[in-house]
């Protein structure tokens, strides 16, 4: 990384971290506490009972408190990637990075402890007096030896799960590529000869899986930065003895061992295998080299050699990246919902066919798109899923729940699968993966996106780091001295963005052009040349006629003027799309139970019934595109015909026809707007209902008010974030910002605009 992206990432990542409340994780009640007798019963008196309950019977923590779904995340920061002992309060960003995938990625509450020792009998004593607290305890980033003996005394000593991410997250997800690389190699695990570079915590930790598994250990041969792990060797230190060998005579180094071997694991340094060394292994070798971030071979050295090979790194850049966050969070959630005293090896190899199963089942559409690919298939390129399946949680949590069941050390069991798996769907709602998958969409096919407010700060943040990621080939509106002085008095470079001023003289000719498109398509409305000229001056007319043109492919608006202002050219110039009535705006809220799609949120005062179903229907049109399969909930003050009223009763009609014209849809309505997100409710007294087994996800309102009033109360007072307003129904993508929107939400219209 050059000088000048280093100072940069260090900026964006200091700001990151800071701004706001700082750091990435807080505590949230889930219980309501509005009133003196809520705070009555959280605390004193009522708090009382359950302490009773528990003293009785600790088992009833699981049922009164967070520890069923709380798990410690404890490092002492000796050996943190990429970082090495940087410390305990340092490594604290890292730990609460780990609590944050924990969140997001399985709804585990993660809490990050750091402990300031080096002392491993402190450190396993400190952890053991905090067993009440946890439901589990994830141990990270300390170094080896110590780490080998920290987690075993633990694993023997406290009777909750504890495992060690550094080591068995990478055995796990790497042991998963194994299974599936021989698979495609059509070898047989235990006739293959494994070479290992690397005798670290992770890489013992692997071997360790892969013999369980059925590797011979006959058939292992591995290296340090020493040389080969022989018997004879005086600096090995707990697991490692387990691995050396006699069988080699003296010099045998890492190039003698790769001939003829099928299997290479790396966990070392960047740079240590050469191409020869990949030319000397056995017919379609594996090679796994996950040193970082420089594998011991690059993807690109090692495939122009052997294009049979199937390989595997740590990195996001090439094919089957080796990734413990798809390992550890799914891993934790199953073995918290059993109450397991422990995660055992039948857990850990329960995960690891898990894994690889789900690799070999076909790819939900919006998975394969997130990646730019039409359709990830298994195959050598794809032997392991990738980070943003939403089915991992519901295949490798059961997996490890009922491993932990079936192996005794489960306290609780499980009974009905197909409600756990709806409990666990429930459960990704809190995480952000439909933005991060936007974020992707969008890297694979950037577009020309255009900024009518161009000289205001906000957006000149937001377009630094749409450059940065990628996403879009962003054009300003604006002056560009103004543009340059901002940029340049608070360090932001957008390096070669084009600038267009224009209102300055040197774009009369463009002007002029863009007059005669503006002309000619309103002088049956009314419009004159002269006016059109003058209406060139308008930024948002201009951006309207640049996107018309085929100048830019998205127009981005609004931040500094009101919709109407906004709206009025884009109707004007781009006009609607063929067959849609209405244009119709919708916003996406991120809340608990996932991406929220609420319309019409921005344009139509009081849609009449056959307007209902054109915006409920471009709405789920513009859903199914971004990945989602959407539910439709018809919103009013009545349910199913509770009471009567002209909102009511155009919402009833209106479900009707949307049921009629789309059976296979699921949609349903007229109903109060708690009913699609309280599913107990809706199967007890609505089970008829589409929506009884899942929460609606798209949002129809009866009127602009009813909308409007929702949207802005749910994001202020839930604090959810929000993209939007999305506009639907013009020929070409307009999208209006709300006045003052933050970077972010910027950001976010951007990714949402070119992944649609």
């Amino acid at each position: 990384m050059n000088t000048s992206a280093s100072s940069k990432l260090r900026e964006d990542a200091l700001h990151y971290h800071a701004k706001g409340r700082p750091g990435k994780i807080e505590i949230t009640p889930t219980k309501e506490t509005e009133n003196q007798r809520d705070l009555s019963l959280a605390y004193s008196p009522g708090v009382a009972e359950p302490c009773l309950a528990i003293a009785d019977n600790p088992e009833r923590a699981y049922d009164y408190t967070a520890k069923g779904n709380l798990v410690a995340v404890i490092s002492n920061g000796t050996a943190v990637l990429g970082l090495g002992n940087i410390g305990a309060v340092a490594s604290k960003p890292v730990m609460e990075g780990k609590s944050l995938l924990f969140k997001i990625y399985a709804d585990i509450d993660a809490f990050d402890i750091e402990l300031d020792t080096t002392d491993v009998d402190e450190f396993i004593r400190t952890v053991k007096i905090l067993e009440p607290t946890f439901g589990g305890v994830n141990l990270e980033d300390i170094k080896a030896p110590e780490c080998f003996e920290i987690e075993r005394r633990l694993r023997q000593e406290l009777n909750i799960p504890v495992m060690h991410d550094d080591q068995h997250g990478t055995a796990i997800t790497s042991g998963a590529a194994l299974l599936n690389a021989l698979e495609l190699a059509g070898k047989e695990i235990s006739a293959i000869n494994l070479v290992v570079n690397g005798a670290g915590a992770a890489a013992i930790a692997c071997l360790d899986l892969y013999v369980n598994l059925g590797v011979s250990p006959d058939h292992i041969t591995v290296f340090d930065k020493d040389g080969l792990l022989t018997k004879n060797r005086t600096n090995l230190v707990g697991n490692q003895y387990k691995y050396t060998t006699d069988r080699h005579p003296a010099g045998y180094v890492l190039a003698d061992a790769m001939v003829g071997a099928d299997v290479f694991l790396g966990l070392s340094v960047g740079g240590v295998v050469t191409q020869d060394m990949i030319k000397s292994m056995a017919p379609d070798p594996i090679v796994f080299a996950m040193a970082n971030p420089n594998p011991e071979i690059t993807y690109e050295d090692a495939t122009a050699v052997r294009p049979d090979i199937i390989m595997a790194t740590g990195r996001s850049d090439f094919p089957n990246q080796v990734n413990n966050v798809l390992g550890f969070p799914y891993i934790f959630r199953g073995a918290l919902d059993v109450r397991a005293t422990e995660i055992n090896e039948e857990m850990k190899l329960a995960a690891v066919r898990a894994l690889a199963q789900l690799a070999r089942r076909p790819v939900p559409e919006a998975v394969s798109r997130s990646y730019g690919i039409n359709g990830l298939v298994f195959g050598r390129t794809y032997i392991l899923p990738k980070p943003t399946d939403p089915r991992l949680l519901t295949m490798v949590a059961p997996a490890v729940a009922k491993a932990a069941m079936d192996s005794g050390v489960a306290r609780t069991a499980i009974r009905d699968w197909a409600e756990y798996d709806l409990r666990l769907s429930q459960r990704q709602g809190q995480d952000n993966s439909f933005i991060r998958n936007l974020v992707r969409l969008a890297q694979q096919s950037p577009k020309r996106v255009v900024f009518t407010d161009g000289e205001n700060l906000s957006v000149l943040r937001a377009v630094a780091e749409v450059r940065e990621q990628k996403m879009a080939v962003p054009i300003l509106l604006g002056n560009p001295d103004i543009i340059q002085a901002t940029l340049k008095e608070h360090n932001l470079d957008l390096g070669d963005t084009r600038i267009i001023d224009h209102r300055a003289p040197r774009q009369d000719r463009m002007r002029e052009t863009f007059a005669k498109v503006l002309h000619e398509k309103r002088k049956r409305k009314g419009m004159t040349l002269g006016e059109a000229q003058n209406l060139m001056r308008d930024r948002n007319y201009f951006g309207s006629v640049l996107l018309e043109t085929g100048e830019a492919d998205v127009l981005i608006s609004g931040l500094t003027r009101n919709y109407p202002q906004t709206l009025r050219p884009a109707l004007q110039v781009i006009g609607r799309q063929a067959g849609i009535r209405k244009v119709s705006g919708m916003y996406v809220l991120m809340s608990r139970f996932g991406p929220i799609f609420l319309s019409d949120t921005t344009v139509n005062m009081n849609p009449n019934t056959a307007e209902i179903v054109e915006i409920a229907e471009t709405t789920a049109y513009a859903v199914r595109r971004l990945g989602i399969e959407p539910r439709i909930a018809l919103l009013s003050y009545s349910t199913f015909g509770s009471a009567t009223g002209d909102d009511a009763v155009k919402m009833q009609e209106a479900t009707a026809m949307l049921q009629a014209r789309h059976p296979d849809w699921v949609v349903d309505g007229e109903m109060q707007a708690h009913l699609p997100f309280n599913q107990e409710l809706m199967r007890e007294s609505y089970s008829f209902s589409p929506l009884a087994d899942q929460p609606a996800n798209v949002l129809i309102f009866p009127s602009l008010a009813a909308s409007n009033i929702a949207y802005n109360l749910l994001k202020e007072i839930g604090r959810i974030e929000k993209i939007g307003p999305v506009l639907m129904g013009l020929r070409k993508p307009v999208h209006v910002l709300q006045l003052g929107s933050s970077v972010r939400e910027i950001v976010n219209m951007v990714a949402i605009a070119v992944a649609d």
